[in-house]
C-alpha cells in the first residue's frame, strides 16, 4: 500500500465519483480507477460498490476510511514539520479550495508565492466548501479557501475577499429583457444549481431564506457538480442559474448568457486553517500574501533584439 493509493482512495471516497476525484487530483479517470483496483486486489477487499454509473463506499470501505484519513494526516504533519525545519528554501504546502476560488482567485497568489519561494512545492485539490473544510480539519490540507459559511470550533476562519453572486439566463428567457426581477419571484422559472455542499448553493439558499423562500420551493431541473457544467446546461435550456460574477463573465461577454437584474447580497471568500495544528512557515507566508492582497508583478516584456543594419 502506498501513500498515493491512500490519497486516491480518500478523494474517491469523499466524492463517491471517479471523474470528480480525478479532476481534483489532476489525474486521469483511468489512473484513479487502476489505483483503486490495485488496492482492492492487493488485499482481497472490495472498498467500493458499483451501483449503475455511481460508486459508493462498501462496508469495508467505510471502516477503512477513518484509518486512511488518519495516516494521511500524520504523513502531512510529518512533511510539514520537516519542511518547516528548512524554512522557505524547500518543502510542500497542501492547499484545498472550492471551485470558484481555485479557478478565479487563488492562481495569481500561487504564481507570486512560487516566484518568491521556488523551492516550496504547492499542491491544490479542488472540492466544495464541505469537503475543503473536512480536509483542513482532517489534516489533509494546511490551508483551505471556501465561499460558503463554515461553523467549526476546530477552524480559524478569516475573510480574504468579497465576491458577488449573479443570476444568469440564456437569451430569449423572460428575464433576459433587463427588467428588474425581485427575489420573491425566483420561484417562477426552472433552475440549474450546484450540488449540496457547494458554497455557491449555500449562499444562494441564504439569500432565498431572507426573502422567505427555500431551495425546495424552486423548480430545480438539474443539480451539477461544477460551475462549467451549470453554465453549459443553462446556455442550452430556458432555465436560470446562480454563479459567481467572475465565473459567468466570459459567457456573458460572448452573448451566450444574460445577467438578470436581481440584486443578491455579496458573499465572502474565507481562508481556513486548523486552530490547534502547528502552522508551517510556508503556510504563514502564503496566508500573509493572500491577506495583503499582493498580486504577482506583471511579466517583463521580452527584450527586443537589436536590428542588424542591412549590408
Amino acid at each position: 500500500m502506498t501513500f498515493e493509493q491512500l490519497r486516491i482512495f480518500l478523494a474517491v471516497a469523499e466524492r463517491e465519483h471517479l471523474t470528480r476525484a480525478a479532476e481534483a487530483l489532476h489525474l486521469t479517470p483511468s489512473a484513479v480507477s487502476a489505483s483503486i483496483r490495485a488496492l482492492e486486489s492487493s488485499y482481497g477487499v472490495q472498498l467500493f460498490d458499483r451501483v449503475g454509473r455511481r460508486i459508493e463506499l462498501s462496508d469495508a470501505g467505510r471502516l477503512f476510511l477513518p484509518e486512511a484519513r488518519a495516516v494521511l494526516a500524520r504523513v502531512g504533519a510529518a512533511e510539514a514539520l520537516i519542511s518547516d525545519l528548512g524554512g522557505l528554501k524547500r518543502g510542500r504546502l497542501a492547499l484545498q479550495a472550492s471551485q470558484t476560488i481555485a479557478s478565479h482567485f487563488l492562481p495569481p497568489f500561487m504564481v507570486a508565492f512560487r516566484a518568491a519561494h521556488p523551492g516550496v512545492e504547492l499542491s491544490l485539490v479542488i472540492g466544495n466548501t464541505e469537503t475543503v473544510a473536512e480536509a483542513v480539519i482532517g489534516g489533509e490540507a494546511e490551508l483551505g479557501f471556501v465561499e460558503g459559511r463554515i461553523a467549526s470550533p476546530l477552524l480559524s476562519i478569516r475573510e480574504v475577499a468579497a465576491d458577488r453572486l449573479i443570476i444568469v439566463v440564456p437569451p430569449g428567457h423572460p428575464w433576459s429583457d433587463g427588467a428588474p426581477v425581485p427575489i420573491s419571484a425566483l420561484g417562477e422559472t426552472r433552475w440549474v444549481l450546484r450540488e449540496s455542499g457547494s458554497g455557491t448553493r449555500s449562499s444562494f439558499a441564504e439569500a432565498l431564506a431572507a426573502a422567505g423562500l427555500a431551495v425546495e420551493d424552486l423548480d430545480v431541473a438539474l443539480e451539477l457538480p461544477s460551475n462549467e457544467a451549470v453554465l453549459a446546461a443553462v446556455a442550452s435550456a430556458p432555465s436560470a442559474a446562480v454563479v459567481s460574477e467572475a465565473v459567468a463573465s466570459a459567457m456573458i461577454a460572448a452573448g451566450r448568457l444574460v445577467r438578470v437584474d436581481c440584486a443578491l447580497p455579496p458573499r465572502a471568500f474565507s481562508m481556513l486553517r486548523h486552530r490547534e495544528r502547528h502552522q508551517t512557515t510556508a503556510a504563514l507566508a502564503f496566508a500573509t500574501l493572500v491577506m495583503a492582497g499582493i498580486n504577482p508583478p506583471a511579466p517583463r516584456p521580452p527584450r527586443s533584439r537589436p536590428e542588424i543594419p542591412a549590408a
